[in-house]
């Protein structure tokens, strides 16, 4: 971990305890919503920021799905997600085979450097509201 990182403001340890404890994948304007309520002085700004960092230094990660604002995800370890169509909410999966990377340099010779496979459909929740 770098001495940056290290050194976390009061707000910049907020932002990352709450998506580390609340792993729903929110967004940036989520992350803002629910801290904002008893944290009046954090401003939009803030949120961007901090989340931008630790992405950067790997702390968190950006989650990209087609046309779905970007998400933030504590959890760094290699894993899939699945972004449901109806409610909008972001699932861990956990569909990848052990070694698959390597596999891909064995077969191919391309070395991955980070893997990122998102499924889009209907959550369980919502498939059993039918």
């Amino acid at each position: 971990m770098t001495t940056a990182v290290r050194k976390f403001s009061r707000q910049r340890e907020l932002i990352y305890n709450h998506i580390k404890e609340n792993p729903v994948h929110p967004t940036a304007d989520e992350v803002y919503t629910s801290l904002k309520k008893e944290n009046p002085a954090l401003s939009m700004g803030t949120v961007y920021r901090n989340l931008n960092l630790l992405s950067e230094t790997g702390m968190l990660k950006k989650i990209h799905i087609d046309n779905s604002p970007e998400r933030f995800d504590a959890r760094t370890d290699v894993h899939c997600h699945l972004l449901c169509t109806r409610c909008g909410k972001v699932f861990d999966i956990e569909v990848l085979p052990e070694g698959l990377e390597n596999r891909v340099f064995e077969r191919h010779g391309h070395l991955v450097t980070e893997t990122s496979l998102n499924f889009k459909g209907i959550c369980r929740g919502c498939a059993e509201e039918k």
